[in-house]
């Protein structure tokens, strides 16, 4: 019988057309899940957890497992929401999240690793939360969860709509192979890894190992077609020597973080294969793709996604916050909501967008403006002016306190020996206003991000507070 759930029926399609194909390889390039052993293992873990009630909230916290597939899958079958978790989270966050969704159970990877899964029950398993008439099938963690967490709702519908305008618009079919390192629990790693896979059949290698040289090595090894990346991984790639070739790479996607124009520049010469810029998140999918890759504007990030439309906020601002209109949106947040800035089919981010010739360019975001006497700064911009100077790899501009001017610019940054604070200063005391110039830039070894890639500007701002 045919399911009404719209991944669902996606799947019976793929199913029937690519049934004993490969579906996932190690990183060996060995397969290790053909479609068919996906359908079997969701058709056996249905069976584990049968005994929850529709609209139980099921958690996943298991890497990049080749179970994934199948776990979805089956909590489709069973209308259970399926709430995936980054294994690098705190315990704290972790308890708090599973609390106030009222999850109840834990799928985790089993202590002796493998093939092997645990089902874990929680005490939370007598509460079941209503969802309303529309059937949920996704609840995402919002970036940056602490304390307090907060979801957001998807529906199978717009789980779809997400996969089917990233393929469409990146190029991405059955005849690639995804290179999953990015992790599957994030909303970049799982529309551009696991439903491609379900939805259009795209087969991908999975690996657990984040050290950018296995990264590299194994991307040769597997013959992997596309590489959904973070910026750190495409800078470490640059700084290697003795580099394997990748003759069947085809496609470079770098999200999460700005990518630097010199990274981008530096890989491009090396290994003859141009990054695209992604623009998305968690709210509403993907946003925009810079589809030619010419890395000239520092922040561009293209033009928007098939299907996606962008309305801008306050046209007579220079930078503005931008309205996404998209059918991959989602219901709105929770357990608190917020009407104003999602649902409806729209998405309201905080990131603030210029509007260029080509495309959008990023420079930064609402609660990121630095006010130095009234006059807002963007980070951004400062950050693109000082990574323009010599041996500076990576910068990141914040806000410190000032009796004087409420806030005062500093940053941080990265770079070769020799690049010292003075020329730095004088570098951007000669093409900067006055009231951009940082009062201090601290060289430093390394710029800490998370498994995202992302740097947190108010941790960075917190460290260097006075």
């Amino acid at each position: 019988m045919k399911s009404n759930d719209a991944l669902l029926t996606a799947w019976e399609n793929t199913l029937t057309r690519a049934k004993d194909s490969p579906a996932i390889f190690n990183t060996l390039g060995e397969m290790i899940r053909a479609f068919a052993q996906i359908e079997e293992d969701a058709r056996d873990f249905e069976e584990k957890i049968d005994r929850f009630g529709a609209g139980s909230v099921i958690a996943v916290q298991i890497g990049n497992h080749a179970d994934w597939p199948s776990i979805l899958l089956a909590c489709l079958r069973k209308q259970l929401v399926v709430l995936p978790l980054e294994q690098t989270m705190s315990e704290q966050q972790r308890d708090k999240a599973l609390e106030i969704c009222k999850a109840v159970v834990v799928v985790a990877a089993a202590v002796s690793g493998g093939r092997d899964l645990e089902v874990l029950p929680l005490r939370t398993a007598a509460a079941t939360t209503r969802w309303g008439d529309k059937v949920l099938s996704l609840l995402k963690l919002t970036s940056g969860t602490t304390a307090a967490p907060r979801t957001i709702r998807f529906s199978s519908e717009q789980l779809l709509a997400d996969c089917d305008q990233i393929c469409e618009t990146m190029g991405i079919t059955e005849v690639d192979l995804n290179f999953g390192v990015i992790p599957i629990s994030h909303s970049y790693g799982f529309s551009n890894l696991l439903t491609p896979l379900i939805v259009r059949g795209v087969p991908m290698v999975l690996s657990n190992d984040r050290l950018p040289r296995a990264v590299l090595v194994d991307l040769a090894r597997t013959n992997a077609t596309v590489f959904p990346g973070m910026p750190l991984f495409y800078q470490a790639f640059c700084e290697m020597e003795a580099v394997p070739a990748l003759p069947k790479l085809r496609l470079c996607i770098s999200a999460g973080a700005p990518l630097s124009v010199a990274v981008a520049k530096k890989f491009e010469k090396k290994f003859k294969q141009p990054i695209h810029s992604f623009y998305g998140a968690s709210e509403c999918g993907g946003i925009c793709y810079d589809r030619e890759a010419t890395n000239e504007t520092q922040g561009f990030v293209g033009q928007p996604m098939k299907d996606v439309d962008l309305e801008i906020v306050d046209p007579t601002a220079a930078a503005s916050q931008v309205r996404v209109r998209s059918r991959a949106a989602g219901d709105g947040y929770f357990p608190d909501t917020d009407d104003e800035k999602l649902g409806r089919g729209f998405f309201l981010p905080d990131d603030l967008l210029t509007k260029t010739e080509n495309g959008f360019r990023i420079v930064g975001r609402v609660s990121d403006r630095i006010n130095v006497a009234g006059k807002k700064v963007h980070p951004a911009e400062v950050e693109a002016h000082l990574l323009r100077f010599a041996g500076v790899r990576q910068a990141v501009v914040f806000g410190r306190e000032s009796a004087l001017r409420h806030e005062e610019v500093a940053a941080c940054v990265v770079a070769s020996p020799g690049v010292s604070e003075p020329d730095l200063l004088e570098f951007c005391r000669r093409e900067l206003s006055g009231w951009q110039v940082p009062k201090r830039i601290f060289i430093v070894n390394a710029i800490p991000v998370n498994e995202r890639g992302k740097i947190n500007r108010r941790e960075v701002a917190r460290h260097f507070r006075s």
